[in-house]
């Protein structure tokens, strides 16, 4: 099917489905500057090993390292601002043709674009706290401290290291994700996966618990042969292009 029968489809599907959600991942997030991590050529996990500079075990052993080497690429996405597919998919929930966000970025971008129910399974960078004490900080501390070479940032009352509020390797998932599961499971008639591989667990497994499902990404996926729908094409034109046909309907 041509691209434009697709986003035609895609708009009918989402206009008679009751309980429709969007799972975001990286892909999303590319026009507003934050690399995504297996594009080839320019993904960030082709640069580094997460693992080795950016996981719990190197935090709480060579918190030094951690920050020397995995935390410059956390403090430049804070400072990125929504693109047009988060403020589509903020439109799309005012406008009552989507429940709310999941998403596995932490740039906070869909909360910037003004989208209000997100569920951020991977964290966020609006906040940091104490690994000693667990008193919370804003993230903009832990910048202040790595830029002014007090490495690793340390807390202000027990001086015991800080970390941002993100789900690192080897950090288990957030409470609220396993309710989400069972939200989805029971209530998601319809899922638009918006630029995800789909390949991190067990996020990757929350499609399978939608009745249908539509894909908008660069990459192949192990989903696209169960998708009623899959559109490989710049994400924010794509969903700049979808919100035009349920406007126009």
């Amino acid at each position: 099917m041509e691209y434009n029968g697709q986003i035609e489809q895609l708009a009918e599907l989402i206009e008679t489905h009751e309980n429709v959600y969007a799972l975001t991942g990286a892909g999303i997030s590319t026009d507003s500057g934050v690399p995504d991590f297996r594009s080839p050529g320019t993904g960030l996990w082709e640069k580094v090993d997460p693992i080795a500079v950016s996981s719990v075990d190197v935090l709480e052993n060579n918190p030094r390292l951690f920050y020397e080497a995995g935390f410059s690429r956390f403090a430049k996405i804070s400072s990125a601002e929504p693109n047009q597919g988060h403020r589509v998919l903020a439109e799309l929930e005012a406008g009552g043709y989507i429940k709310g966000v999941v998403t596995q970025n932490i740039d906070g971008l869909h909360i910037k674009a003004g989208s209000k129910n997100v569920w951020e399974v991977h964290g966020h960078l609006r906040t940091g706290y104490c690994l000693g004490c667990k008193k919370k900080y804003p993230f903009e501390e832990l910048v202040h401290q790595v830029e002014l070479k007090r490495i690793p940032p340390v807390c202000h009352n027990c001086y015991s290291v800080l970390r941002p509020d993100v789900v690192l390797f080897g950090d288990p998932m957030p409470i609220f994700f396993f309710e989400l599961q069972h939200k989805l499971q029971m209530e998601c008639d319809f899922m638009l996966v918006v630029g995800s591989s789909l390949v991190v667990y067990p996020v990757a497994d929350l499609p399978r618990l939608a009745k249908n499902l539509a894909i908008i990404n660069n990459q192949p996926t192990d989903y696209d042969p169960k998708a009623v729908v899959v559109i490989r094409k710049s994400i924010s034109s794509a969903l700049g292009d979808l919100q035009q046909k349920l406007c126009t309907t």
